[in-house]
């Protein structure tokens, strides 16, 4: 008992000394100096020793004196925040129903109070409260309660469940610990071992996982990961005791540092820096940590609540010297997602390398897609950080982004080598074509090349104002168009309007060109077509 109390942290106590009436002084002063020696090194190294009879009444005064001593100097139990109360007996009163009773750990309970019981998730409500035998509204941190509970049979309910506010917490099945073995233990732990974890009054079989080596010894501490049998509410810093299967033993215990830590490999690194953090460092330091470690997915910011065990209002207090420094930045409104400032550059280098790569691939486009940019994300971000990142790269100068493009800032990458000569030589086509140019097709045969290439090519000259689109299979240079579009002008000045056999009296243009040219100008404007004539359209 004196082991487990050393494992959960209790600081403070006293010994009584019982059926003292049984022995002479001089034997009760040599069991004294005994009990000196034996606590020695202990919490109760200093404590108070109190001899005692219950048969007699010898030294119950000076016990209860001692009590309220201690109790003066010990810290109130934390009464912010939700509720938890761990169950240890559970039964039915006739005219009520269901009974638990427990001690409070942590926040107040009211009657009317919604709740949840876990691991199962059942849920009720708080009919009624009693501490000490008298009937209470609310019941506080710290105190023996027992609950009436309306809508759950007592047969669902089982010692080692917690009662909670409804939709507050989760359970979990893997938590990192910091792990400290008793010198008294019989033998070391080794990676991988089965022991049986208690917590509040919840037992379970755990598999201890050891972070950054194969065993610990006794009277040794370590980082190690807990995977549970089963579901357990485990939140960061409850205590816990693990004892081994057989023979029956207290091998050590320790204090939960992560309920819910993130997938990853033993012995790196990064693991170390986060529990080392989570063990002993400043909250901003937790955050940064837990932000880094989730890579390009983030954090939420309901995780880090999870995680840490901080209030709301103490999250919040954390978060905003780290956000306005930019150690950390917020990707997303809602729900709230949080991104470490390193994560955050190195995706916007990918992003950038992206666009550089596609450019290369592809040298007369203008630039990479939004959609097939916010694609190539890295499989473990969110597409929800696009935007942002993109905004972020173009205030730097280091991306262009338009409507539906983004591409480097120096422009459209120049072509392969060749690539600009190829496309000089498609415009003097285009050019030497003059009133009936080449076809899509006809250039593709003559400079032997796919269809799709030669339309890059087309739509390269298109963005150069080299060439003109007329349709996905008709280009025109830019000079016999407007000679085309002057001729046209000075008829319809003169006369009105135009008949198709009239436009190609005035251009001796086949039909293969006459009707896209007559469709292209009622697009620019320039005509209206009214049956089969086309008049001036009127600025």
């Amino acid at each position: 008992h004196l082991d487990i109390c050393q494992l959960l942290g209790v600081k403070n106590g006293l010994v009584a000394i019982t059926k003292s009436d049984l022995v002479d002084r001089e034997w009760l002063e040599l069991l004294q100096e005994e009990l000196r020696d034996y606590l020695a090194g202990s919490f109760l190294e200093n404590a108070p020793l109190v001899a005692v009879s219950a048969k007699t009444g010898f030294g119950l005064d000076d016990l209860r004196n001692e009590l309220v001593k201690l109790a003066a100097t010990c810290s109130a139990k934390k009464r912010e925040g939700a509720f938890r109360l761990p169950v240890d007996r559970v039964f039915t009163v006739t005219g009520f129903g269901t009974v638990v009773t427990g001690t409070l750990l942590s926040g107040t309970i009211r009657v009317g109070d919604e709740l949840e019981i876990l691991p199962a998730g059942l849920t009720g409500r708080v009919r009624g409260i009693q501490t000490h035998g008298g009937k209470v509204d609310c019941g506080e941190a710290g105190e023996r309660l027992a609950v009436n509970i309306q809508g759950v049979e007592h047969s669902d309910i089982t010692r080692g469940d917690t009662l909670v506010p409804r939709g507050m917490f989760s359970t979990t099945k893997c938590a990192d610990i910091r792990l400290r073995l008793l010198a008294t233990a019989a033998k070391g732990v080794k990676h991988r071992a089965r022991l049986r974890l208690h917590t509040a009054t919840s037992e379970v079989g755990a598999e201890v996982i050891l972070v950054d080596r194969n065993s610990l010894e006794p009277g040794d501490e370590a980082f190690a990961q807990l995977r549970l049998a089963a579901p357990t509410l485990l939140l960061p810093g409850d205590p816990f005791v693990l004892r081994s299967y057989s023979p029956q033993a207290t091998a050590g215990g320790g204090r939960v540092l992560d309920p819910f830590p993130p997938r990853r490999r033993r012995r790196s690194a990064e693991a170390m820096a986060l529990l080392s953090a989570m063990a002993g460092g400043e909250d901003g330091e937790i955050i940064l940590q837990m932000a880094a470690a989730s890579l390009f997915s983030g954090i939420a910011y309901g995780e880090l609540l999870a995680r840490t065990g901080f209030t709301t209002r103490k999250l919040d207090a954390v978060l905003t010297p780290l956000l306005s420094t930019g150690e950390l930045l917020q990707m997303t409104r809602e729900p709230r997602i949080f991104l470490a400032k390193g994560s955050f550059v190195e995706l916007q280098a990918h992003l950038c390398r992206e666009v550089r790569l596609y450019q290369e691939q592809n040298p007369l486009k203008d630039g990479i897609g939004r959609e097939e940019l916010k694609n190539r994300l890295p499989r473990r971000s969110d597409a929800r950080f696009f935007q942002q990142l993109i905004s972020s790269l173009e205030k730097e100068g280091r991306v262009t982004a338009l409507k539906e493009t983004v591409s480097l800032p120096e422009g459209r990458a120049k072509s392969q080598e060749g690539g600009e000569t190829l496309l000089d030589r498609i415009a003097a086509a285009l050019q030497q074509g003059g009133q009936e140019p080449p076809t899509l097709k006809e250039l593709a045969v003559v400079f032997d090349l796919p269809e799709k290439l030669t339309l890059d090519h087309l739509y390269a000259l298109t963005r150069d104002k080299r060439a003109i689109k007329l349709n996905s299979d008709l280009f025109y240079a830019p000079e016999p168009l407007q000679q085309i579009r002057a001729r046209l002008t000075e008829h319809l000045q003169a006369k009105g309007e135009v008949t198709p056999t009239e436009f190609r009296e005035i251009t001796g243009l086949s039909r293969k060109f006459m009707i896209p040219l007559l469709e292209y100008f009622d697009q620019e404007k320039l005509t209206i077509r009214v049956g089969d004539k086309r008049l001036l359209r009127r600025k």
